[in-house]
């Protein structure tokens, strides 16, 4: 598949953890603010869904907020037509989220790397309702239908956590929390590890969602 990724070493402090619709936020306000010159990366005045956006990485501390490191990247994907249109727009520029400054600076391009395994920090689906029993059974089907209409054999997997728990996780958009999982993929043929790094799984793609990465990758590069 013809994409790439953009790569933004990040000149900052702090921010907050769940920033995914903050930082979406910021990004479709600047391609909003300069749409004479890069409206075509917009769709009806929203991101295209083959863009994606990673969330950033850091060290988190217990008061919602994460400490940025070397390490800390914003991340974005997307079809190589536009991929210089991004370059140009984001490069060196300064974004408030909730408060907390960064600046995006020394763009690196790079291609997503093929790997049998796959893993991606937050999974997001519309389920009928969410409990703490029918939730994993009901996710993971709804994991397997995503593989399945993207014509991928392989199989999904719930993360667990640090403490060996299943990885539940939310994003906080509009006042509600978006409940999901994190998700290993294994048994991924190259082309399908290429495939699912480009097109994401689930919702909220454009808020960090969905973004996989592979699993041998330094969890806080990724």
């Amino acid at each position: 598949m013809n994409y790439l990724e953009i790569q933004y070493k990040l000149v900052g402090k702090t921010l907050p953890a769940d920033h995914g619709y903050a930082l979406y936020s910021v990004v479709k306000k600047l391609v909003l603010d300069r749409k004479d010159t890069y409206g075509e990366l917009l769709i009806d005045r929203s991101l295209p869904p083959e863009t994606l956006i990673s969330s950033i990485s850091g060290v988190p501390d217990r008061d919602g907020t994460i400490f940025l490191n070397r390490y800390s990247r914003l991340r974005l994907r997307c079809p190589n037509d536009n991929v210089q249109l991004w370059y140009r727009l984001l490069q060196e520029q300064l974004f408030d989220i909730q408060g907390h400054l960064i600046r995006l600076v020394q763009p690196q391009l790079t291609l997503p790397e093929p790997s049998e395994s796959l893993k991606a920090r937050l999974v997001t689906f519309k389920l009928k309702e969410w409990n703490q029993c029918e939730a994993p059974t009901q996710f993971l089907i709804s994991c397997q239908r995503a593989l399945d209409k993207l014509e991928i054999q392989a199989k999904p997997f719930i993360d667990s956590d640090r403490s060996g728990d299943l990885a539940k996780r939310s994003l906080y958009i509009h006042g509600k929390h978006v409940m999901g999982y994190g998700v290993v993929i294994e048994g991924l043929k190259p082309e399908d590890s290429i495939k699912l790094q480009c097109l994401g799984m689930g919702g909220r793609k454009h808020f960090g969602c969905g973004w996989f990465y592979p699993s041998q990758e330094l969890a806080n590069a990724a």
